[in-house]
């Protein structure tokens, strides 16, 4: 791959770039994203090869998220998906909503050690479980080619910005044609016995010859721009718009039949590209044959008003049972696009922890996937409706609606206390209903969706529409089932989160509120909760004033994630601090604390680390009970950890000894204590994390805030943390 040329910050640049790489990496399609500035959330740029009615709901990923983008940039590593349901089985919500064969890559866009956004690159679903080397390092480089981009973007004074909506930009063509080429292509087609069409990624008939339209019932002016199962009735079930899909994401033929009106069997086969799908549209003695023998007809669907092939009669589709059908596709009792965008939501709602989680996805994932302009989500307080979060109002519009009473005369306030859902189709049927409920807010169509859960209503999700809406009886359930989800996912999200408050302050109690200032010391800590469970742990760091020259340093871990962890953890740090005050040696210390424990046989082991440091003399007395060697950076910069000598925990043999050790503590010189937390991960092993921590220690900061900051930004994220994490670092000040 050619490196780019050098570029301001145009975004136009980022849709060059894509092509390129789609081009060179033999790609279909894939995306560009930026990271925003408060690093938490990547949001699309560019994106090509993809329909935008599958791309939309992917179009902001959270760093924290459970996706193969935000677990690239967030590790810092390419993340390979293969084909054979592999996305499924690794990313189960995704799996949901995509339940197709294509194989994906994502890598971070990396420049100048900095993370600027990811690249995210799709093939079809032929391509194997383990990625070739050639394509990694073509993926790697290209990667490297869209953070340095981003970068120049930004040193030229023109950074690209996350936008509202990603730019979707053609995949090129192969080979330009001439216009008698093309007109000798459209009489080829219409010279065909058989119909055809095309279609955009989009699933819009892009071009369809006359015996093609006539075969659907209809007429080319009707048919262009449209897409087949909105315009004609007979059409309208998921199993066209999933063979659409397939074919679109796996890159794969598709095909089924189709029963019109009149009984006619119709079998249409999909050839997908890059820019679109080819379809032959014929008829079908495989269906004349099943509709003979009174076999196989497929979901019966109602044809609906005004439909071209004839109004009243029933239609049938069913996939054609030969090998070209894609695996994984098949009937869906509606819309196959909402179907599995409420499969998408559903799953992520049950992976939402908090309330804050819960509302954001709501509000940003709600409106693209039942094709809303807006969203707004209120929680029942005081008898109002009180805003919690929206998505495309604008920020005074919501000062109006904020504050809704619980009374039947506001739509909202009717729908939470009556728990029925309200839908109105136009600005005069809500007009009609609530003349002076509500203020023009720009939309033409609403639903209100009570969320109610075990019977208490809890609020109401409001859904706009920028244009008339007619809700049918299908959506009408759909959007009813989500609020049901939705209120249910609040509820555990708001038991959740007072269960959490309640660890938290717990934790907080048990902990040092404050150091205490010591003359000629230097000391900073840090603590990270864990993020699975209960956000309680056992670690747990003290620094106690022992006289004017003395102090004493500790670091400790009790097993488990619990109350009982935690009230452990209370009882050993408040047993260390009376021996220590009362002058025992760290020797002592810990055989002291370690016989109390076992009197107590509360069923969990501690680790501890103590530490006396004498001011005055610049030394430091150590000694540990099973817990991880301090790291001391000289100096000179150096960093290394000391070598202890073993010890048991506290808290199994109430006999055990523990041997101290003396090391020289120079001023400038900084010891730094940790739990396992900050150097444990899976995969990895913990000596070479170990020094890995040493080596950053040794890089780091000269001061000492900065210097803890760096260092816990090197344990896991937010989402792994599966253990809390400690850090205490102590420098003598310079005489």
């Amino acid at each position: 791959m050619v490196a780019p040329e050098e570029e301001t910050g145009k975004p136009e640049v980022l849709d060059r770039l894509l092509s390129r790489v789609l081009r060179e990496s033999d790609a279909y399609g894939g995306g560009i994203y930026v990271l925003t500035s408060s690093g938490q959330v990547l949001s699309a740029a560019v994106l090509a090869g993809v329909p935008s009615s599958l791309a939309m709901p992917w179009a902001r990923v959270g760093i924290s998220a459970s996706g193969p983008l935000a677990e690239a940039v967030r590790e810092g590593r390419l993340v390979w998906v293969g084909a054979e349901g592999e996305l499924a089985r690794r990313y189960p919500r995704i799996g949901l909503a995509l339940p197709y064969s294509f194989a994906l890559a994502a890598a971070p866009a990396v420049s100048a050690q900095r993370t600027w956004g990811g690249l995210v690159l799709l093939w079809p679903g032929s391509h194997p479980l383990v990625i070739e080397r050639e394509r990694q390092r073509a993926i790697e480089k290209a990667s490297g080619y869209v953070g340095a981009a981003l970068r120049r973007a930004e040193e030229s004074g023109h950074p690209i910005l996350p936008t509202p909506e990603p730019r979707i930009v053609p995949v090129p063509r192969r080979r330009m044609v001439t216009q008698a080429e093309s007109l000798a292509a459209v009489d080829f087609t219409e010279r065909l016995p058989e119909g055809c069409c095309a279609l955009d990624l989009d699933g819009r008939i892009t071009f369809i010859t006359p015996t093609g339209a006539e075969l659907v019932g209809s007429t080319v002016p009707v048919l262009l721009g449209t897409r087949p199962w909105e315009v004609l009735p007979w059409l309208d079930d998921p199993v066209f718009e999933d063979r659409y899909r397939s074919a679109v994401m796996s890159r794969h033929p598709t095909s089924f039949t189709a029963r019109r009106p009149d009984d006619l069997w119709l079998s249409f086969e999909f050839y997908p590209d890059a820019r679109g799908i080819s379809v032959r549209i014929a008829r079908s003695r495989l269906g004349e044959a099943g509709a003979a023998g009174g076999a196989g007809t497929g979901a019966e669907t109602g044809a609906g008003a005004g439909a071209e092939a004839g109004a009243g009669a029933g239609a049938a589709i069913r996939p054609l049972p030969d090998s070209a059908v894609a695996p994984g596709t098949g009937a869906a009792p509606t819309r196959a696009g909402v179907l599995y965008q409420l499969a998408h939501l559903a799953a992520a709602l049950t992976e939402a922890l908090s309330v804050p989680d819960v509302i954001k996805l709501v509000v940003d994932q709600i409106a693209p996937s039942f094709g809303a302009h807006a969203v707004a989500l209120f929680a029942v307080q005081a008898g109002k409706l009180r805003l919690r979060g929206h998505h495309g109002y604008g920020a005074r519009e919501m000062e109006r609606f904020d504050g809704a009473p619980l009374s039947p005369d506001h739509p909202g306030g009717r729908a939470v206390t009556t728990a029925e859902p309200a839908f109105f189709a136009s600005r005069r049927e809500l007009h009609d209903a609530f003349p002076r409920a509500l203020a023009d807010d720009g939309n033409h169509a609403w639903a209100f969706l009570p969320l109610v859960a075990a019977g208490r209503p809890i609020g109401c999700c409001v859904l706009a529409y920028d244009r008339p809406h007619v809700f049918g009886h299908d959506q009408r359930a759909l959007l009813t089932a989500f609020g049901g989800l939705a209120a249910q996912a609040l509820d555990r999200a708001h038991l959740y989160d007072t269960k959490s408050g309640l660890a938290r302050s717990l934790q907080a109690s048990l902990l040092p509120q404050e150091l205490p200032a010591l003359t000629g010391l230097q000391a900073t800590a840090r603590y990270l909760p864990a993020t699975r469970g209960m956000d309680i742990g056992g670690d747990f760091y003290d620094l106690v004033r022992l006289d004017d020259t003395t102090a004493a340093a500790v670091m400790g871990d009790v097993q488990g994630h619990s109350v009982t962890a935690a009230a452990l953890m209370g009882q050993v740090r408040t047993a260390v601090r009376a021996h220590a005050i009362a002058g025992a040696a760290p020797d002592d210390v810990l055989a002291r604390t370690n016989r109390l424990l076992t009197d107590l046989n509360p069923g969990l082991f501690t680790s501890c680390l103590y530490v006396q440091i004498d001011l005055a003399r610049r030394r430091a007395c150590l000694a540990t009970a099973g817990h991880l060697p301090p790291l001391l950076r000289h100096p000179g910069g150096r960093a290394e950890s000391v070598a202890m000598p073993p010890g048991l925990l506290l808290g199994i043999d109430p006999s055990a000894a523990y041997e101290a050790i003396e090391i020289d503590l120079p001023p400038g010189a900084v010891l730094a204590l940790f739990t396992d937390g900050l150097v444990e991960r899976p995969g990895t092993d913990i000596e070479d994390a170990t020094a890995a921590l040493a080596d950053a220690l040794g890089d780091g900061e000269h001061n000492l805030d900065a210097l803890a900051d760096a260092l816990m930004r090197r344990a896991l994220p937010t989402a792994d943390r599966t253990d809390d994490t400690a850090l205490f670092l102590l420098r003598l000040a310079p005489s």
